[in-house]
């Protein structure tokens, strides 16, 4: 009985264990703002803020973490409620983007970055990765912090 509770010990640490994504390290420079509240006005011309929109349930089982490249570039990993600001062309731009479930979950998006663009959205789902354009911020978006670079 009790060599039962070892294993199934194990087994749990291992099962919550096996859905964590390894960071990747960015070759993108991040924008440090010294601005302590980031203002829609901030943004735009090419200045563009990236969030993890992910919700409760990918927090809670620990598949919420984004590992991001962009057009063929890591960009890093945004771990939820954390977001970056970074300087784009105007143009098109590939986003390729992952994290893991139970598999790999691995999605491409295309955007057109133009002077308006300001905030992109991307959040984990439970079949692949959602990306958008949303040009507002988050609910919340006080509790969210400045990803670093890992």
């Amino acid at each position: 009985m009790r060599n039962i509770r070892i294993v199934i010990i194990l087994l749990s640490i291992f099962l919550i264990n096996s859905c964590a994504l390894k960071p990747i390290t960015s070759e993108y420079t991040f924008i440090k703002t010294d601005i302590e509240n980031v203002e829609l006005n901030d943004l735009g011309n090419g200045n563009i803020l990236i969030y993890n929109g992910a919700n409760i349930l990918h927090k809670m089982d620990n598949t919420a973490r984004l590992n991001i490249w962009l057009d063929q570039k890591p960009l890093g990993q945004i771990r939820p409620s954390e977001y970056v600001i970074i300087n784009l062309k105007k143009g098109k731009h590939q986003f390729k983007v992952l994290h893991i479930d139970v598999v790999n979950m691995r999605s491409e998006h295309e955007i057109e970055v133009d002077d308006k663009t300001k905030i992109i959205k991307i959040k984990p789902t439970i079949t692949s990765n959602k990306l958008e354009l949303t040009n507002e911020f988050p609910k919340n978006f006080d509790k969210f912090k400045y990803a670093e670079k890992r």
